[in-house]
């Protein structure tokens, strides 16, 4: 074994013992660990989101997503490595429909607005985060050598 490098054994202690907001799994092939957000935090996030949501009911949908889109950023920048595109898509329709029935309730209408705001509009005009990518590790030059 190289010097630097870490056994499976304390890998495995180090993600899953330290008491990390994230439930991991790891892969057969490369033994690298799969990390998704737990449940716990996924809900927390939402309870945040939905106090806001409701704080915030009689303003503007501009103002509503000025003060989401830096939790959304900061939690999505967080969780972004490993495997939690699941849990990402989840999270990005749930503000979605939130988002669309702020705007439904503003005009006094029932529904969604599933016909009358597009999700380019959402993301494009309305500026809406958007950035809910997965990056996935990849291996150090000092671990290749």
């Amino acid at each position: 074994m190289k010097i630097g490098l870490l056994s499976d054994a304390s890998i495995r202690r180090r993600y899953c013992l330290e008491g990390t907001p994230a439930v991991c799994s790891f892969t057969s092939e490369t033994g690298r660990p799969q990390c998704t957000p737990k449940l716990k935090k996924r809900t927390a996030l939402l309870r945040k989101l939905k106090d806001v949501f409701r704080r915030y009911q009689s303003q503007p949908v501009g103002r509503v997503v000025e003060l989401i889109n830096p939790v959304l950023r900061g939690w999505a920048n967080y969780f972004a490595i490993g495997n939690s595109s699941e849990c990402f898509s989840f999270v990005k329709d749930w503000v979605e429909k939130k988002i669309r029935r702020h705007m439904q309730r503003s005009r006094q209408q029932h529904g969604f607005g599933w016909k009358t705001w597009s999700k380019r509009w959402l993301y494009g005009e309305l500026k809406l985060f958007n950035g809910y990518k997965v990056r996935y590790q990849t291996a150090s030059k000092a671990s290749q050598a």
